[in-house]
């Protein structure tokens, strides 16, 4: 059993992502869904992206930073897109990570968004579409290329598609047999860690 803290995508804490979680503890996980939205979702990734911009990354990374607080170090960290920034600062900055899982975005580990080298010691899967204009179109396709290349505990899963937020069932973006796949294989990590 993995204890899992899971953040959330632009558009929110959709019903999709509590479908997630739901999952992920039907299968033994215990499973923290923090709100970095205060229970605000949005229709299109643009809106979710545009109350981003008006909060501010920062304090949005941080929000998600400080949700860790109170809880064991040892966690796996997830996030879908958006929610990969506070998943991956943490697996990569807080002491005792288990593993992270990032779905639909990956920072680079080297220059300016990055948060250091990966952690030694510390699994990552990294799952993303090969034609998502923003996995593969904006670079974060190059930094998981780089993980997967350079950490020995690291996996890159590529699936055919262009679709953005392709493991929320609660968008239209959602393809089914995709997700399938990613849930199969964050089990076998989650079995792992």
């Amino acid at each position: 059993m993995a204890e899992v803290l899971l953040f959330h995508h632009a558009q929110g804490l959709t019903r999709g992502v509590h479908a997630f979680a739901d999952f992920l503890r039907a299968n033994g996980h215990i499973v923290h869904t923090p709100d970095l939205f205060d229970g605000r979702t949005f229709q299109t990734l643009e809106e979710g992206v545009a109350h981003i911009e008006e909060s501010g990354f920062d304090a949005m990374r941080e929000r998600g930073h400080r949700a860790a607080d109170g809880l064991p170090g040892a966690l796996v960290y997830a996030g879908f897109s958006f929610g990969v920034m506070p998943a991956q600062k943490l697996a990569q900055t807080r002491p005792g990570a288990r593993g992270a899982l990032l779905v639909s975005a990956c920072l680079p580990v080297s220059g300016e968004w990055s948060f250091g080298p990966w952690p030694e010691g510390v699994p990552v899967q990294i799952h993303g579409m090969d034609n998502d204009p923003f996995f593969a179109g904006e670079g974060d396709i190059d930094a998981a290329r780089e993980i997967a290349a350079t950490v020995r505990a690291a996996e890159l899963f590529l699936y055919p598609g262009e679709r953005h937020l392709f493991a929320d069932p609660s968008l239209p973006s959602y393809d089914s047999d995709a997700t399938a796949r990613l849930k199969s294989r964050v089990l076998e990590f989650l079995g792992r860690v």
